[in-house]
């Protein structure tokens, strides 16, 4: 009995400590100019399925196997995103979890911002993990409807090729379609949603 006390205090310590050590850390600065509040004026141009293959391939790694595979049956399943996110997530849980990330936001007219984003989840799963993230956003109608409400995971939408993971979470028209490498069996065994901010907070909720 003590042993497993042990055991969970043990496990609780790397849970906080890890979701802390993600939620610290601010975002590296990005090439291109970068604002902290973006406006659509004009409607977007979606990506082109080449510039996205390439953005994933210099961001997780020319050698990485699956990429290329998962983000097609992303094309597949939505046709060609309006902008994407490229940042990191850590994640922990002991049948209740967390997950926190942050990230860099580009439009496909050129326009760039720091975001970040947090949220619950709940399942079978205990453990952490700490992944690189590159998630496609599709129908995006304003920058504002990413930060109002949360983005509520699919049921059943995970899709998984070696090392990489494809989820989806979506609110109204706005689907987000997050690509994982190092994703794991913790993704399969949990659901939750996805809440998206401007500014980095501890709060979950």
């Amino acid at each position: 009995l003590n042993y497993m006390k042990i055991i969970k205090i043990y496990l609780l310590f790397c849970l906080v400590t890890l979701l802390l050590s993600c939620s610290n850390q601010q975002s590296k600065p990005v090439e291109n100019e970068t604002t902290n509040s973006l406006e659509i004026n004009v409607p977007l141009v979606p990506y082109q399925q080449d510039t996205i293959l390439r953005e994933a391939e210099i961001f997780f790694g020319s050698t990485a196997q699956g990429m290329a595979d998962v983000i097609n049956q992303a094309f597949l399943d939505n046709g060609l995103p309006y902008a994407y996110i490229k940042g990191e997530e850590a994640a922990g849980s002991i049948g209740i979890g967390l997950k926190y990330g942050h990230g860099d936001l580009f439009l496909s007219d050129g326009s760039t911002s720091k975001i970040f984003w947090r949220g619950p989840t709940i399942g079978f799963d205990i453990g952490g993990n700490a992944t690189k993230v590159f998630i496609l956003i599709y129908d995006l109608s304003s920058i504002d409807s990413l930060y109002q409400g949360r983005f509520g995971g699919i049921e059943g939408s995970l899709y998984f090729v070696g090392g990489f993971g494809l989820t989806y979470n979506q609110k109204d028209q706005t689907k987000l379609a997050p690509v994982r490498f190092g994703l794991g069996w913790r993704q399969g065994l949990n659901i939750g949603y996805l809440q998206l901010s401007e500014e980095n907070t501890l709060m979950p909720f």
